[in-house]
């Protein structure tokens, strides 16, 4: 598997198909379920995102942005965001994308990385972000609108680089 940056025209459908499948169960990513292809761009290739692919030779099997968290002074913090194809969960892609998060972010010039919601109810994303050491710094009470459980709570989870 190779991460490299994404290419806009190149890339776009394969990761518009990523990005559709992932936000249409509405239980991890704060996207509208009904986001449309039109509105895409500006959400995943927006102005200062990062935007990288994982990919085989198969084709792309992920996918993620990185950020600045806030504008300004808090511009050397990283906010980043990964979606693993439905189809290829489970063979270890978001674990790849997340160390090379890491030393891009660290390349990149910034100073720490926060994910400001990780849904509580998403199990596996807080175990994997706690692996690489991202603490839980904070929760919001019934800050995520669950698709199918309702108001649920969302951790904000903080590493240095």
């Amino acid at each position: 598997m190779k991460i490299r940056p994404a290419d806009p025209i190149k890339d776009e459908e394969e990761i518009w198909e990523i990005f559709r499948r992932v936000i249409a169960t509405g239980d991890t990513y704060v996207f509208d379920p009904d986001t449309s292809r039109q509105e895409f761009p500006a959400l995943w290739f927006g102005e200062k995102m990062h935007t990288y692919v994982a990919e085989t030779d198969e084709g792309i099997h992920g996918t993620y942005i990185m950020k600045p968290n806030q504008i300004g002074l808090g511009s050397h913090v990283a906010n980043a965001g990964y979606m693993v194809h439905p189809g290829a969960q489970g063979m270890g892609i978001g674990t790849k994308m997340c160390e090379h998060s890491l030393i891009e972010a660290k390349r990149l010039g910034f100073r720490a990385m926060q994910f400001n919601i990780v849904v509580s109810t998403n199990v596996g994303a807080v175990r994997l972000w706690e692996r690489f050491g991202f603490e839980i710094i904070g929760t919001s009470p019934g800050a995520f609108n669950h698709r199918t459980e309702g108001f649920v709570d969302a951790h904000i989870m903080y590493r240095k680089l």
